[in-house]
């Protein structure tokens, strides 16, 4: 059953990604991408995760966006993949980029830190 739930997924992910950049005509939905679709194993709910370019306002007009076109895409979905009922969809934010972004900020922080730390050592060695 776990591998129809992931091939479900993965499919819906693929053809949620088409019917976002390609139907969906609300001028609040940004450029919005598709980066994971979880799937329950009843095939009931199905938690899109997606990510957004631009800035918090234009991320919360996408997701109010694509939360009024929920019916529309959950009809499109039906009508692409065969399931006897088409999973309700959850849109959410996927925070990983934004998570792994800030990992990085603060490795970059912590090494420049570093640096300028031996930078004055070495100074104070030569004065």
């Amino acid at each position: 059953m776990g591998h129809r739930v992931n091939r479900v997924g993965e499919q819906m992910k693929k053809e949620l990604g088409d019917i976002i950049s390609r139907k969906i005509k609300d001028p609040r939905v940004g450029f919005v991408t598709v980066t994971d679709v979880q799937v329950t194993g009843d095939l009931q709910q199905a938690k899109v995760y997606i990510s957004v370019l631009g800035d918090e306002q234009q991320r919360e007009d996408s997701l109010k966006g694509l939360a009024k076109a929920k019916g529309f895409i959950r009809t499109e979905i039906g009508q692409r993949i065969r399931l006897r009922k088409t999973p309700e969809l959850i849109f959410e934010f996927d925070e990983t980029m934004a998570y792994g972004n800030r990992i990085n900020s603060l490795i970059h922080e912590l090494h420049r830190e570093e640096q300028l730390g031996e930078e004055e050592q070495e100074k104070k060695d030569t004065d």
